[in-house]
């Protein structure tokens, strides 16, 4: 994954500020399933808008690695600065800026389970997670420390490599630059400048899921994604986070 970061593709542009944090994330697996809108919404601020796809609300759980983080003046630091990473998103928009809502980050860093949730209002949870790929399969596992909610399975890519184009699914679930957290009672943003997604479709063989079930989301098929894709992943720059 290269480092040149592109700004052509962007649906709005990043502060002129100089950017917070660097970092990649790595050995995606995007798995998704279709939920009714009224699930959603009791997990969501009331200041922010559900975003929907031909009428369709989504959810994301996402096992992937975080690699290299570290502040922008800062060197990454084996041990702290690579960890797993397993969160459920969904997908919301405020003031014509599309973004991601995470109802969970549960992730093998003590470090970032302290750090994120006091400094951005990111709802970290530890986790003993493990990750590990071959050439196409990604395989997973979480289990949350504090009440044994677990993750555990497998993705396998198949297809070609392609990058989404506007208008479809993919550009919807995949193409957003930024996030949204509620820090100390108020709604914040906070921009992603990544380049394009790369990804392959996939299957999915999922052993457990508590992690998605215990959202009380509707979703009848835990086991069962309705949509799987997979990706080496991309470079990330993060900004610090900014009040709305």
């Amino acid at each position: 994954m290269a480092r040149d970061f592109r700004e052509d593709h962007l649906p709005f542009p990043m502060p002129v500020r100089k950017y917070t944090l660097s970092q990649s994330w790595e050995n995606l697996s995007f798995m998704h399933w279709e939920v009714k809108p009224e699930f959603l919404l009791p997990h969501l601020p009331d200041d922010l808008e559900l975003d929907l796809f031909e009428g369709k609300a989504y959810v994301g759980t996402i096992p992937f690695e975080m690699m290299h983080v570290r502040p922008r003046w800062f060197l990454s630091v084996p041990g702290v600065s690579n960890f797993p990473e397993f969160n459920i998103r969904t997908y919301v928009t405020r003031d014509g800026k599309p973004g991601v809502f995470f109802l969970t980050l549960d992730a093998q860093s003590r470090i970032t389970c302290f750090h994120a949730p006091r400094s951005y209002g990111l709802p970290y949870r530890y986790a003993k997670c493990s990750l590990t790929t071959t050439h196409d399969t990604y395989t997973w596992s979480s289990r949350r420390q504090s009440d044994g909610v677990m993750l555990k399975g497998s993705c396998k890519a198949f297809g070609e490599h392609s990058t989404a184009k506007p208008g479809t699914l993919e550009y919807f679930l995949f193409e957003r630059y930024c996030l949204y957290t509620v820090h100390k009672g108020i709604l914040h943003r906070a921009y992603t400048q990544h380049n394009p997604w790369v990804f392959r479709s996939g299957d999915a063989a999922i052993e457990h899921n508590s992690l998605t079930e215990s959202y009380d989301l509707g979703i009848d098929q835990p086991l069962q994604p309705d949509h799987v894709h997979l990706s080496e992943g991309v470079d990330v720059r993060t900004w610090s986070i900014e009040p709305l």
